[in-house]
């Protein structure tokens, strides 16, 4: 016992040191060095100098600023963009921003921002930069839900612009959709374009829908083509809605 304590006398200062170390390590693995930065900020935070601090208060509100200035300049040029969009169109549309989009219902259905009032009804066709969107399902007098071309549940009358040959489209949940056709041998190859037809009552003829990615002329019950659809679905942010028997062509 008396040797235990004359070693313990002479080596106490290195045990607690080691420990010490030991148990720095360990809190330091723990807490992904988090305790040890915030020591370090607690030991130099008297030696900060105001000018040190304003100056990265300052150069964060710069960073903020220059944020918020490109999201101004992007939204002004999307703008441009609709507006040209809208004045290249021979019908007089609605133009209106999308509000909402629901992640569980993003290829399906879109919310507008303006309804009733602003003279849109039920049936309405939206159509954005690209072609054809969908169209207008309900209305309420500040909003109107959109019924998207993407939706597999939609149906659209189509046709191959080079051709004339027709069928139905039907959305896939994406940026693509799928063309039936009525003919067991229609003339159809990758590149022709796609565009709703004349025995659509849903949708006036000529509207762009997109262009033919594939084809299976052996599928049954009918052929078919893939398409991938010419508006971009999966960035709207602005569409133009039109009257159903007004061709924005």
């Amino acid at each position: 016992m008396y040797t235990l304590r004359r070693w313990w006398d002479r080596h106490w200062s290195q045990v607690m040191l080691v420990s010490l170390i030991v148990s720095a390590a360990w809190l330091a693995k723990a807490t992904q060095g988090a305790a040890l930065f915030e020591l370090y900020q607690l030991v130099t935070r008297p030696f900060q100098s105001d000018t040190t601090k304003q100056e990265l208060l300052t150069d964060a509100r710069v960073l903020e600023l220059q944020a918020r200035l490109g999201e101004l300049e992007s939204q002004n040029q999307k703008l441009k963009q609709q507006l040209a969009f809208q004045s290249q169109q021979k019908g007089k549309g609605i133009a209106a921003p999308i509000i909402g989009r629901s992640a569980d219902h993003w290829w399906q259905q879109v919310t507008l921002g303006r309804g009733s009032q602003a003279g849109i009804k039920t049936d309405y066709v939206v159509t954005a930069p690209g072609g054809l969107v969908g169209r207008v399902t309900s209305v309420t007098p500040h909003t109107s839900r959109v019924l998207l071309i993407s939706d597999p549940s939609s149906r659209v009358g189509v046709m191959i612009g080079r051709s004339r040959y027709m069928g139905i489209m039907r959305g896939r949940s994406n940026n693509k959709a799928v063309m039936q056709f009525f003919e067991k041998t229609p003339d159809v190859r990758k590149g022709d374009f796609a565009i709703t037809s004349s025995i659509s009552h849903l949708f006036p003829s000529g509207l762009p829908v997109g262009q033919v990615e594939s084809v299976d002329l052996s599928k049954n019950p009918a052929p078919e083509a893939s398409i991938k659809l010419s508006a971009p679905m999966n960035n709207l942010e602005w569409v133009v809605v039109y009257p159903t028997h007004t061709n924005p062509e």
